[in-house]
């Protein structure tokens, strides 16, 4: 009489070939985290190549003109080169959906800016999220936004005086922006909103290009970040009516407050920061705050921040990531209060 088939399988949880297997599996597992953590380790003499530093914006902007003295000043300190690589356009979401696909291995990192905290309540859709596919690493500067004409288009030389010609000619006057859904754009927005006034929006692909036509008097005025007219206010090529705060910012003694204006609520500044792609070892997220602190404590970035209308910056990893999540809040509020709208 034929007997039954048995099947014994072969790895039931506790034949031998199945300890051995998981004993294997699990070696191997903690020999894969040992090759990672040691691939890292060998490498840890960070940065051991170039570190390309994604800015969204074209060349000349308030981006830049932090990016351009912090990672030349880091490129000398730790003797490997960062290459700033300007991605402009879509008000600098284009860019920040390329850095968020950039391979997580420490050496692409993302400079972005107050814009990346407004664009999901102004873009409807965007490739990427700003809270969740980026590490944070830290804050780079933050600068009041400044209201600035053109010398020889506005006559007005002081907040009051703008705002009577504005209210008896609406409309006549026009402000350039760094594009639609960006700081720019929702400052024009908001000291519309505050002064019941109305001037025209006139979206560029980038502050720098905005800030050259308003140099040039293609465009009226601008609300831009005082990084990036810094240098232009002190040349005397823009004329500066007030800085967005309720004090004058550093460097700039001259320069009334909104508040002394006379519109104490308009107050907007414009931040800039780094991120790295999600993904990014921890190492190297760590390395990286290190060499932004120890570069950020010099004297000669201190003065050159300073020039720019700012302090010096302290929030780092998760606390800048908290701050950028209350951003992205406040300004979807600005968003919906305004009534601001891609053009």
């Amino acid at each position: 009489m034929t007997q039954p088939i048995r099947h014994t399988p072969a790895t039931a949880p506790d034949s031998p070939l199945a300890i051995r297997r998981r004993t294997v599996l699990g070696a191997g597992a903690s020999l894969g985290l040992a090759a990672s953590t040691g691939a890292w380790a060998q490498a840890s003499a960070w940065p051991s190549k170039p570190v390309n530093i994604v800015v969204p914006f074209p060349p000349g902007g308030g981006t830049d003109a932090f990016a351009r003295p912090l990672f030349a000043a880091m490129t000398r300190n730790l003797g490997r080169q960062f290459v700033i690589d300007n991605k402009g356009g879509a008000g600098g979401t284009l860019g920040a959906g390329l850095a968020a696909k950039a391979a997580p291995d420490g050496y692409n990192f993302f400079m972005g800016a107050v814009h990346h905290a407004i664009a999901p309540s102004m873009y409807p859709k965007l490739d990427y999220n700003i809270e969740t596919d980026f590490v944070p690493v830290g804050l780079v500067s933050s600068v009041p936004q400044v209201i600035v004409v053109n010398p020889q288009k506005v006559q007005a030389t002081t907040l009051p005086q703008l705002l009577e010609f504005i209210r008896k000619n609406p409309g006549r006057l026009n402000y350039g922006s760094a594009g639609n859904g960006t700081s720019h754009h929702l400052a024009g927005e908001l000291f519309k909103l505050q002064t019941k006034t109305f001037i025209t929006h006139i979206p560029y692909r980038g502050a720098g290009p905005a800030l050259q036509d308003l140099i040039a008097g293609q465009v009226d005025m601008m609300f831009d970040g005082l990084g990036s007219s810094a240098a232009h206010i002190k040349g005397g090529r823009i004329r500066a009516i007030a800085v967005a705060s309720d004090k004058r910012a550093p460097g700039f003694p001259d320069v009334p407050s909104s508040r002394e204006g006379g519109v104490p609520t308009y107050q907007v500044s414009t931040w800039y920061g780094i991120w790295a792609p999600k993904g990014t070892p921890r190492e190297a997220v760590a390395a990286m705050q290190d060499a932004m602190r120890k570069t950020l404590a010099q004297d000669d970035l201190k003065a050159t921040w300073t020039g720019l209308g700012t302090d010096m910056p302290n929030l780092w990893g998760d606390d800048f990531g908290r701050f950028v999540s209350a951003e992205v809040k406040r300004w979807a509020e600005v968003v919906k209060s305004s009534g601001a709208k891609l053009d």
